[in-house]
């Protein structure tokens, strides 16, 4: 009888604890899941094409808003395109007023160390837009002349690290937008541009600055990236990991080949 009453208390036990193991593995918790958002506000200059701009009907587009949709289609999130001042740029990103600057956006020693920067994407060059008609056809020709720059722009960033430029020339002036002052070229007020490689030869396709001309001198070669809020290392890394599998399989290029008749992105 005890030798009964032993081994039903251990045929007990034993099922106890296998039914105790059961449980436990249909409560254990599911792994993390993936890096979400409802909504990534990008930070961008609406003049500023073909990276970001209007059309003929007042709708932004262009190439980065091209990458940005993409990027939202494979986050599941929905992507709102906010014009900024580009000259406050750094404090409508602190301040959470958009996720971040996605708009032909230079990476500089400066940017990667107040945000969190993504790699390179793509690369560029700060070059010299002006009126062939003028007699300015080399660089030198600005000594004593007054050009132009976007106010806030890394083309100014790179303007003042030329000391031969600003030495050169008579004034540096301002501008809220590159097209305020590819059009004071247009018109003679300035003796040219500093801009954007990729922006200005936008321009020069068009009707309107048919008669303009880029100088042989570049200023600065760079690469452009995204920007976000310093410490907001996941959303960056979620729209890395976007941007890398765009290239992987040939999306980036795609689109690339749209705006510009070939595929230029940084692998």
């Amino acid at each position: 009888m005890k030798k009964f009453l032993f081994a039903s208390l251990t045929f007990l036990l034993v099922l106890g604890m296998v039914a105790g193991c059961g449980q436990k593995a249909a409560t254990t918790e599911p792994a993390a899941s993936e890096f979400k958002i409802d909504k990534l506000v990008v930070g961008m200059d609406d003049t500023f094409a073909p990276m970001g701009f209007r059309d003929d009907k007042g709708e932004i587009v262009g190439f980065d808003v091209d990458l940005a949709k993409e990027v939202g289609k494979r986050l599941g999130c929905e992507v709102v395109f906010q014009p900024i001042d580009w000259d406050s740029k750094e404090v409508e990103l602190e301040s959470g007023n958009i996720s971040c600057i996605w708009n032909g956006f230079t990476i500089t020693e400066e940017r990667s160390a107040a945000m969190e920067m993504t790699k390179p994407y793509l690369a560029n060059r700060q070059m010299i837009m002006v009126d062939p008609n003028s007699g300015v056809k080399a660089k030198a020709d600005l000594a004593g002349k007054e050009i132009g720059v976007q106010k806030g722009s890394s083309a100014l960033d790179a303007v003042n690290a030329d000391a031969e430029l600003m030495k050169m020339v008579s004034k540096v002036s301002e501008y809220p937008a590159n097209v305020d002052a590819y059009n004071d070229l247009k018109i003679g007020r300035i003796a040219g541009v500093v801009s954007d490689e990729i922006l200005a030869r936008y321009y020069l396709s068009t009707e309107a600055y048919k008669g303009m001309t880029l100088l042989e001198d570049s200023l600065a070669a760079e690469d452009y990236g995204i920007g976000f809020k310093k410490g907001n290392t996941e959303l960056r890394d979620a729209v890395q990991k976007a941007m890398d599998e765009m290239i992987a399989d040939g999306t980036a290029a795609q689109i690339s080949t749209q705006w510009f008749g070939k595929d230029i992105m940084v692998k």
